[in-house]
């Protein structure tokens, strides 16, 4: 968590008396963030400034990442309080305007993410968006200060040409937000369209480590619903062999909470391996119905375990005392990424004494070297990726009822655990 209490005689900026998580982090910035509201929205009218948006929300490592480097960075603060009218958006109080700005940034972009980053005009048309941008100029990205510098310059230089970016993708955005207009308009989803999600997924289907696509890999909660209804209704062994093959590979991974039970929100790898560490109340929700229904068709232990473990996770700490739920835990404990996930042999055998240690560390894939960054993230992979790797893939083939016309990368698995942008 970000510091709450002023250092150094800060006063608090407008944030204050907010009840966000997220927005309180952020009460004793040197930048002068506004929640989103009318006062904010005024302002930037009246003094013609353009709105710098930040949306992110409590459990955002990459989040914290930026405070630290540029939102404590008292330059870069001068320079916002100086020029632009900045808003702070926690996208779990207001998901609506989250998912407004998260679309421009895709269409600006192609990609998304949190922290999300994005300049406004003082009607609210945004210009210019992007994710986490580092302090200076590295990883290949443009520092935010110099990102600062340019949009105020164009702010000052071309205003029109801002505000046609504006108008421009505005309309964009209504064109997403209306959909396609057409006759078919309100029409369920038939066979036709569930044979080529079907073919999509098949021909995306990693059969070496399960899952669809390349690194970074997000749990895939609605395709494997999709799988699993599809072999319930049709009774072919494809679309089982993917869904069941991928919830078996997300299980064994890091991304899954060996030890504590509960899935971390995506793996950074193909493996699922390294996880970012933060793990999300939805994740839990949408994942335990696909290994229910995969328990059910397949009456395998291993699924009803992983049902079993994942709840007396959300029990046990997710769950407040006064009966509600917590929507997430931190990436980050005590100011470090994953700090009590990854782990050592010399820690494993301290606790375990040395005879024990060693089978635990033989489970689990602990070696004196790591698999992240030095320490290890537990897993049941059974021994090196290389090795996995070279094992035969599962590679189902589209059958004959799949063709009715069917139409970031990931860091290496031990240095970082999450990307900029990813959250």
């Amino acid at each position: 968590m970000s510091r709450i209490q002023p250092a150094g005689g800060r006063r608090a900026n407008h944030l204050a008396g907010q009840t966000s998580p997220y927005l309180i982090q952020h009460l004793y910035n040197p930048v002068d963030w506004y929640p989103w509201g009318p006062e904010a929205l005024s302002r930037a009218k009246s003094e013609d400034r353009p709105i710098f948006l930040s949306v992110g929300y409590a459990a955002c490592h990459w989040c914290h990442v930026m405070e630290r480097e540029s939102f404590e960075n008292e330059t870069i603060s001068a320079f916002l309080n100086d020029h632009f009218v900045s808003i702070k958006v926690d996208r779990e109080e207001r998901p609506d305007l989250d998912e407004i700005y998260m679309t421009a940034v895709q269409l600006m972009s192609g990609s998304g993410g949190w922290p999300m980053s994005v300049f406004l005009t003082p009607d609210l048309k945004p210009f210019v968006g992007g994710t986490y941008f580092p302090p200076s100029d590295m990883y290949g990205r443009p520092g935010f200060l110099t990102v600062l510098e340019r949009v105020h310059e164009a702010w000052q230089k071309r205003r029109a040409d801002v505000e046609k970016a504006g108008e421009d993708l505005t309309l964009k955005l209504r064109a997403v937000g209306s959909g396609p207009r057409n006759e078919d308009d309100g029409a369920m989803v038939g066979r036709v369209e569930l044979a080529r999600a079907i073919a999509e997924l098949t021909r995306r289907f990693d059969g070496h480590w399960g899952g669809f696509g390349h690194a970074p890999k997000f749990p895939p909660h609605g395709a494997i619903a999709l799988l699993l209804r599809e072999h319930s209704r049709t009774r072919q062994g494809i679309p089982l062999q993917m869904a069941e093959f991928t919830l078996e590979r997300m299980a064994l991974g890091g991304m899954y909470d060996q030890i504590g039970g509960g899935f971390a929100r995506y793996s950074v790898d193909e493996a699922w391996l390294v996880p970012h560490f933060e793990k999300m109340l939805y994740d839990q929700a949408l994942l335990i119905p696909q290994y229910v229904d995969a328990w059910l068709v397949t009456r395998k232990p291993r699924h009803r375990r992983l049902v079993e473990e994942t709840l007396d996770f959300v029990r046990r700490e997710m769950t407040d005392p006064q009966g509600g739920l917590y929507s997430s835990l931190d990436a980050d404990s005590e100011g470090v990424e994953g700090r009590f996930y990854v782990w050592t042999r010399d820690e494993i055998q301290t606790v375990l004494g040395e005879e024990d240690a060693d089978l635990f560390c033989g489970v689990y894939g602990i070696t004196r070297e790591g698999n992240f960054e030095g320490k290890n993230i537990p897993n049941l992979l059974g021994g090196s990726i290389a090795k996995q790797a070279e094992t035969p893939a599962l590679r189902p083939c589209a059958s004959s009822s799949f063709k009715h016309g069917a139409n970031g990368s990931g860091l290496a698995r031990t240095t970082r655990s999450s990307r900029p942008g990813m959250a």
